[in-house]
């Protein structure tokens, strides 16, 4: 019997073989320019394929001797657009689940780290653009902002040779169920969020230069383990109050959503306009603090915008190159803030939903991708 429908994970696995396929998305062009999957080509079909117009796609050209996978929201319309398709000899299969499925495909890029005893692995929600991190030194690993299925770091800390001991948040996220929790239930590891009083479970709180040892355990306060790479806390407040930048060995910056390569993070969630007002004042010397720290330092993001191509190239910056790309680090306080409440993007959906449960530790009843599918919306650019 012929294949008709192909899953998220086949393709994601395609895709990071770099297995020749094309990727054809027939939505709507708004909907096209939210999100979308890493090369894919567009065609704006999805009204005519509703219809069942024969000729929705006739005037598109297709590679005859490569699999074709269509794409709509939820996977029904695109099944139409591959029937057509398989009507003209075509090798075509309708993702299934659609966009809101491929919401929780990822990727992951080594991070080179010189003169560094630590390893950084870059997992990449590329639906989503949420970027979190496994930090592997001496046969361990800490991970930062886990945002996938827990099983992902434990393939991906199996494949490195480490055992996660260490689990932790940078802020309680709005954008996305954190799966930090659940990773350091299913782990054993000491799971570790930025002090506040936010989150209702047990957690070991991070404060401004408390400082973990990676490749040994739990804290270290008058010295290190010989060759063990070191992860400082650095409070930063501005995106939520308690938001919490990690810095390991003095060279290499987890922002979480502080400071991103080419924008930085909205101030204004679950805050009135007084408040919003109050974290972007806090957000300016967030960043100063951040920007006093050497230029060659590496700027690793919680997330990103656009869609996180197949490439196993991580996604970084120089602090020095951060700085140049945006403006808003140039300005003085009062025109920072004017400028960042100017251009405060469209809210997440579903943000008070998502924060509430990331503040129980709890996942929803039913398919996650219900609450988180659509693009990021945590940065100011």
């Amino acid at each position: 019997m012929t294949e008709t429908t192909i899953d998220v994970g086949t393709l994601r696995a395609w895709l990071d073989r770099g297995r020749p396929v094309t990727v054809l998305d027939i939505r709507r062009p708004d909907e096209r320019a939210e999100w979308s999957i890493p090369g894919s080509l567009h065609v704006d079909a999805y009204e005519a394929l509703k219809t069942h117009d024969p000729d929705a796609l006739r005037h598109v050209d297709l590679p005859m001797d490569v699999p074709v996978v269509t794409v709509c929201g939820a996977g029904k319309t695109s099944a139409i657009a591959a029937e057509q398709l398989r009507g003209r000899g075509v090798q075509a299969l309708s993702l299934t689940g659609g966009m809101k499925a491929w919401s929780l495909a990822w990727n992951s890029a080594e991070v080179p780290i010189p003169r560094s005893e630590a390893r950084v692995i870059q997992a990449r929600r590329t639906g989503k653009g949420c970027l979190s991190y496994l930090i592997g030194a001496h046969g361990t690993a800490t991970v930062i902002d886990a945002a996938l299925d827990p099983q992902v770091y434990l393939e991906v800390a199996q494949a490195c040779g480490w055992t996660i001991t260490q689990v932790m948040d940078t802020h309680v996220h709005a954008d996305h169920l954190s799966r930090s929790r659940m990773l350091a239930a299913l782990t054993g590891a000491t799971l570790y969020l930025p002090d506040q009083r936010r989150v209702s479970y047990p957690f070991t709180a991070i404060r401004d230069q408390d400082v973990l040892t990676i490749g040994a355990s739990g804290r270290t306060q008058h010295g290190r383990t010989q060759g063990s790479p070191l992860l400082t806390g650095l409070h930063t407040p501005g995106h939520t109050l308690e938001s919490t930048c990690y810095l390991l060995d003095d060279r290499v910056l987890f922002t979480g959503d502080t400071l991103f390569l080419a924008g930085v993070g909205r101030p204004d969630l679950d805050a009135s306009s007084e408040e919003a007002r109050a974290r972007a004042h806090a957000l300016y010397h967030s960043l100063q603090r951040l920007l006093d720290l050497p230029p060659e330092t590496l700027i690793l993001p919680g997330h990103t915008s656009t869609p996180i191509a197949f490439d196993h190239v991580p996604l970084s910056a120089t602090l020095a190159a951060v700085r140049t790309q945006i403006s808003a680090l140039q300005m003085p306080e009062h025109t920072f803030v004017e400028t960042i409440l100017s251009r405060i993007p469209p809210t997440p959906p579903n943000y008070h939903r998502i924060v509430e449960l990331n503040e129980t530790g709890t996942l929803p009843d039913g398919d996650p991708a219900d609450l988180e599918a659509g693009a990021n919306r945590c940065a100011v650019a």
